[in-house]
């Protein structure tokens, strides 16, 4: 399992790498062959869409729970209480694919009522379309979260990685072939259907034959049924919150600002996206070793250890990241969003640095969860989204996506930030002073290796090619040189020095 583990994180990197490289050329000709008008709609539809995803009611999340506290009673996989609870989960999945599809019809029916004042008749028409095929996009994803658990739960990452990277592969490659031969938006939909149904049948297949996921129907426990429905309701909230932060903000331009006005916003959430990716790849491996220690000791220094090397490596990616698009970025979005989009830089800086907070503590929804101590979270997200909401609307007519962005940040700062970590340290038991101690040398480097960097940017600014690579090439020298003595524990230091070491010798042994 540890290296299940380890491949399983290095694939989960290796396919953020390719799929990020992959969007620096697929969106620039996305925006090409549909123009801006045509990709804000699709962008738009997509999120709208998404929506369907929350008749799940949260039960993605509660699977692996369930299932590792039927192991740690001594169940195997056999065994008729995890055949069951397989059966339990098949049953709820495909009722909510069916609920989906009815779900997308409706939003057909009513598309130019919603979308009447912000889209032409033209765009109104191309989003009728999309939302057909996108529906069952959905629902075909929905039904393969059984068997995708399922696989989680065994640990098996390295399939998941594996399967990722086909689609991030795969599905631009279908994409450009389709936008070649004058499809357009709607044919961008259909390569993704196509792809979420083969994957569909890999889940199915790895499930079934290679972990002999098996299913009972019969004097199935309703007990259990329900104490499953209690727990995912409460994560179902939560989803509202990520949902109303991630994909509401789209539809609320599109129907009062422009189909111009989601594909700047979209831009900027692309690359936030690129932020959350690299954060769960890490902490995901991570879940079932949480439920299980939970499940079995439930030992809060344990899980505080835990949650803090792996915030650790995590608070060092994200400045990476971070420190260098702040220093970079501008000139970055230039090159391949064009100059109509550059607006989306100030955007992506807005809501990206609030959420450094919820991305170092990721780990903590899982323990939170395995607790069965996600109620409050569920609750105060629900609130901070109503506030992201109501700031929007209020705001949008009188400075456009402006006002989403800054919806967004008060909405985390809020909920992610004030209360979540409050909560942390008093109903949770973790200590979270210990936490952010272990926290702050990697953001003082951050912060010391941007200043140095933007000072210097005043003399040689970031116009060109040359420049760009000369100023990324030095944020990462001194953020690195930093991280390695201040950022590293002594441990971890000499860990990376034997490595670096090592590498040397094999190169030159050959």
């Amino acid at each position: 399992m540890p290296n299940q583990k380890k491949k399983g994180a290095l694939l989960g990197y290796a396919n953020v790498i390719i799929k990020n490289l992959i969007n620096l050329i697929y969106v620039p000709l996305l925006l090409h062959f549909l123009g801006q008008t045509d990709y804000g709609v699709f962008q738009m539809t997509n999120s709208v869409v998404f929506a369907l995803t929350l008749l799940s009611a949260g039960f993605y999340g509660s699977y692996v729970r369930f299932y590792m506290l039927e192991r740690a009673k001594g169940s195997t996989d056999t065994d008729m209480p995890i055949r069951k609870l397989n059966g339990i989960f098949l049953l709820v999945y495909i009722v909510v694919a069916v609920l989906c599809l009815i779900g997308g019809l409706l939003m057909v029916t009513y598309v130019h009522q919603l979308f009447h004042r912000g889209l032409t008749p033209d765009e109104i028409s191309l989003a009728r379309t999309l939302l057909v095929v996108m529906s069952v996009n959905v629902a075909v994803t929905l039904f393969s979260t059984p068997f995708d658990s399922y696989i989680i739960a065994h640990e098996q990452f390295v399939f998941q990685q594996s399967r990722q990277l086909l689609t991030s592969l795969a599905q631009p490659f279908l994409a450009l072939i389709l936008l070649w031969f004058g499809t357009g938006a709607i044919g961008v939909a259909c390569t993704q259907l196509t792809i979420s149904t083969i994957l569909l049948v890999l889940n199915i297949v790895f499930a079934t034959r290679r972990l002999r996921m098996r299913f009972m129907f019969t004097n199935l426990q309703w007990f259990q049924f329900k104490a499953i429905v209690v727990f995912s309701f409460w994560i179902l909230l939560n989803q509202i919150f990520d949902l109303v932060n991630n994909n509401v903000p789209n539809f609320l331009l599109g129907a009062m600002a422009s189909a111009s006005a989601v594909t700047v916003f979209s831009i900027a959430l692309q690359i936030r996206n690129l932020f959350f990716s690299i954060s769960t790849t890490m902490s995901g491996v991570f879940v079932p070793q949480i439920n299980r220690l939970v499940a079995e000791t439930d030992d809060n220094h344990v899980l505080l250890q835990l949650m803090t090397r792996v915030g650790r490596y995590q608070m060092i990616l994200f400045w990476y990241l971070f420190g260098g698009f702040v220093v970079i970025g501008r000139y970055f979005i230039y090159l391949w969003a064009g100059a109509a989009n550059t607006d989306a830089y100030w955007l992506c800086f807005i809501m990206v640095l609030p959420i450094m907070i919820p991305l170092t503590q990721n780990l903590g929804i899982e323990i939170q969860r395995a607790k069965n101590k996600h109620k409050a979270r569920s609750l105060i997200y629900v609130l901070t989204a109503a506030i992201d909401i109501v700031l929007s609307v209020l705001l949008i007519p009188r400075i456009g996506y402006w006002a989403t962005a800054i919806g967004y940040t008060v909405s985390i700062l809020l909920g992610t930030g004030l209360f979540m970590n409050w909560y942390y340290h008093n109903h949770i038991r973790l200590n979270m002073l210990y936490f952010w101690k272990n926290q702050l040398p990697t953001i003082g480097t951050a912060i010391v290796s941007i200043g140095i960097c933007l000072a210097g940017t005043r003399l040689l600014p970031v116009n060109s090619v040359a420049t760009f690579i000369i100023w990324g090439v030095a944020y990462t020298f001194l953020f690195g040189i930093g991280t390695m003595y201040l950022g590293l524990t002594t441990q971890e230091r000499e860990h990376a020095m034997h490595f670096i070491h090592r590498k040397d010798r094999h190169e030159q042994s050959h």
